[in-house]
């Protein structure tokens, strides 16, 4: 498999984007997402999405240059339309006007509708953490995708509806980044382009059978991403439905439901919380300090080193790949070549 340093694959990227139409601003910014997120082992949100992002341009799905229009504004809260712009800069732009609320109020909670794809959640939560804020994201995909059933049913009815919570704690903190369903969609179409299997327990056919076949959820009718915990998940799949409302219904945006929206992209929740508002920034980084140290000092059954907690399995793989560089299977480095070809680029 063809590896690639991160300046590398990180300049291939710029240009991509940049050939495909987007600003030097937006193709800067995507690109260095994009390559951080297989910095941290999340090539389902890497620079596969590429060839998407660039198609997404040129059918409208995106547009080139779009602000970030303010629909109403408090102390403590924003409604935002992103006007179908980049979801990476128009989700900074808002992460960052609710940063300077937070330092008058100790809180503030923002919504946003009509975005791009807004990359990997945990990135956000990373950027809040190191200026000492708690964070909560929530996204859907603005009611155009459905991939995951209700239990007991055999035809998707939500999508994949992350979330992602954030802790300050050092140089290490804490970021829990999951999909409620039993793998992010990314995943799957990874799989789909490398011709390879997925794993038990990701996919029902469409017949509500479990299968391996990534093909299964592209085709028509389509098949399902199980809920996150199974079949039977009714919790998984609650969480989910609770995230659809809290995005889709809540920011002015779209639900899933028939019609499906036209447009695939993401409504968002986003909530900043600065601890020194409420108890205290020293007593919640002395609390947070004494919780980690406290469960990793845990027993360990045989053969296991190291008690994991959410951010660590990012912050290994980064460290590998910043040392021995990015690898991508042959076909999704195929896409990409192949996308090259068509734009002219090296």
């Amino acid at each position: 498999m063809p590896t690639f340093s991160p300046e590398r694959l990180e300049t291939l990227a710029n240009s991509l984007l940049a050939a495909g139409g987007a600003t030097e601003e937006e193709s800067q910014r995507i690109a260095h997402s994009l390559v951080n997120a297989n910095l941290r082992g999340y090539e389902s949100h890497g620079v596969m999405r590429i060839p998407n992002y660039v198609d997404a341009l040129a059918n409208g799905a995106v547009i080139s240059g779009a602000e970030l229009t303010v629909v109403k504004d408090s102390g403590t809260h924003l409604v935002c339309d992103a006007n179908w712009g980049f979801g990476q800069l128009q989700a900074e732009r808002l992460l960052v006007r609710l940063a300077g609320k937070v330092a008058d109020s100790g809180l503030a909670i923002g919504t946003m509708h009509q975005s791009g794809h807004i990359g990997r959640l945990g990135e956000y939560c990373e950027a809040a953490a190191g200026n000492g804020l708690v964070s909560l994201i929530l996204v859907n995909s603005h009611g155009a995708v459905v991939r995951v059933a209700p239990p007991g049913g055999m035809a998707p009815r939500l999508s994949t509806n992350p979330l992602a919570i954030g802790v300050p704690h050092g140089d290490t903190p804490l970021v829990l980044d999951f999909s409620t369903s039993a793998t992010a969609e990314g995943k799957v179409r990874v799989k789909k382009i490398a011709g390879e299997p997925c794993p038990e327990g990701w996919l029902l056919d469409n017949e509500g059978r479990p299968t391996t076949d990534p093909n299964s959820l592209y085709g028509d009718p389509p098949g399902s991403i199980l809920p996150m915990g199974g079949q039977q998940a009714y919790k998984g799949f609650g969480l989910s439905l609770m995230i659809e409302i809290l995005t889709g219904a809540l920011s002015g945006g779209r639900c899933a439901h028939e019609p499906l929206n036209a447009k695939n992209g993401n409504c968002v929740l986003m909530l900043l919380l600065d601890p020194d508002n409420f108890g205290g920034q020293e007593h919640f980084q002395s609390e947070v300090s004494q919780l980690v140290e406290y469960i990793r000092s845990c027993p360990r059954v045989p053969g296991v080193d190291r008690i994991v907690l959410p951010g660590d399995p990012e912050r290994v793989t980064l460290a590998a790949r910043k040392a021995e560089g990015i690898f991508l299977d042959d076909e999704n480095w195929e896409k990409l070549v192949e996308l090259s070809e068509r734009l002219g680029v090296n």
